[in-house]
């Protein structure tokens, strides 16, 4: 069965993933992003576990190392800036082996420079309208164009608005918090350094990947959920009056920020990630929250199980099954970790912000904390490798 048209919505990280993994199988792929170019901004990601392998079979794993913020000590201090402790940030972080820690925008790049050659990009376009017929999918773009595809797949992220065509209105699991990252003036003299400030309820870091290059500062406090169209500055601004160390600073920076991220912590859970010929991909498919740190693990696993199962050549339906199957109890085990984690960001009184503080003062000079912090992470190193990916003969890299 030939189905070798593939329209794919979002050139985040699991569409450009996806779009090199399609491509090294004999694909056709076209790539639409509503963003007018390759956005720019964005947080650090970790890739773990099963999704660097996925980055070596694809051959991109040198670059993505090369782009890794090598980040070396967090700390936590009180809100007068007094230090509480400061530990090795891979050990604190979970981070073992080959496991990465990049920038969003770099790996954005890495992925769409090694498609770009290969790969039909759209940006400035989004599908305004999805029509399925017996021999494939007519959509129309916003700009107006009406082409043709065998099927279409939605990296549009948690508030996918290709999923909401296909699917309609999804309802999503709230965790009870919200977080904001955004830019800051300066790197607040952070050398590959991040720092955390615990409050009850609320939650703040700032960290700087280099001398020299911008800090970012992220606020995570715990609320009901919001209304989507709420003021996200007036928000944080609420929440955060009076919270210690540089926050009165970062609540200024609010004012000339350009791309301020807002959202809240959730999770997409849906029985199904396909409707005919459209299925899900990413954070649209199954969002595990920001919180469980493996947003962009599932996206490049979930690209390369999707793709692979697809080159197998027996209809759609056929793969999009055992694309759910291969990847549901590895997505099941990280949104898991995804809703507990949620709540360790944001202790919820003095009681728990000291005893997290006294575990980090012991930690600091107890002979045994690297023994101490991998049991602790453990259930992240478990969920990050909790899949045995498939091998699917592809194609060289180009």
């Amino acid at each position: 069965m030939s189905e070798r048209e593939v329209l794919i919505s979002g050139a985040g990280v699991a569409g450009p993933a996806l779009a090199m993994a399609l491509h090294r199988h004999g694909f056709r792929v076209t790539v639409v992003e509503r963003a007018p170019a390759l956005r720019d901004g964005g947080y650090k990601v970790d890739i773990r576990g099963a999704a660097v392998e996925v980055l070596k079979r694809l051959g991109v794993f040198e670059a993505a190392r090369a782009a890794d913020t090598a980040m070396r000590t967090v700390t936590y201090v009180r809100g007068d800036s007094r230090p509480v402790a400061t530990l090795d940030a891979n050990l604190l972080m979970g981070r073992r082996g080959d496991d990465l820690e990049v920038m969003r925008t770099d790996l954005t790049r890495i992925l769409y420079a090694a498609t770009a050659g290969t790969v039909e990009y759209v940006f400035g376009d989004s599908i305004a309208s999805l029509d399925e017929r017996p021999d494939g999918v007519a959509v129309t773009f916003a700009g107006g164009a009406t082409r043709r595809f065998d099927l279409v797949v939605a990296a549009d992220g948690l508030h996918s608005a290709t999923r909401r065509k296909a699917m309609g209105e999804v309802p999503l699991r709230h965790l009870g918090a919200y977080i904001s990252i955004f830019d800051l003036d300066g790197d607040l003299g952070l050398d590959h350094e991040e720092v955390f400030h615990v409050e009850p309820g609320r939650m703040v870091f700032a960290y700087s990947t280099g001398a020299g290059e911008p800090a970012k500062a992220g606020l995570v406090f715990a609320s009901p959920v919001l209304p989507r169209d709420v003021d996200g500055r007036r928000v944080l601004r609420e929440r955060f009056a009076g919270a210690g160390w540089r926050v009165p600073s970062f609540l200024e920076t609010l004012d000339t920020v350009d791309d301020l991220y807002f959202d809240s912590l959730s999770q997409v859970e849906l029985p199904r990630w396909s409707a005919g010929r459209v299925v899900l991909l990413g954070d649209a498919a199954h969002c595990p929250a920001p919180s469980s740190g493996q947003g962009t693990s599932l996206a490049l696993v979930g690209a390369y199980v999707l793709a692979g199962e697809l080159a197998k050549g027996d209809g759609h339906a056929a793969a999009f099954d055992r694309y759910e199957a291969v990847m549901r109890p590895y997505v099941a085990r990280n949104q898991e970790l995804g809703r507990k984690m949620a709540g360790d960001m944001v202790p919820g009184g003095r009681v728990k912000v000291a005893l997290l503080h006294h575990a980090m003062r012991t930690l600091r000079f107890n002979p045994w904390k690297r023994q101490i912090i991998e049991q602790v992470t453990r259930p992240l190193h478990l969920a990050a490798n909790a899949i045995e990916l498939p091998s699917y003969p592809m194609a060289a890299a180009v």
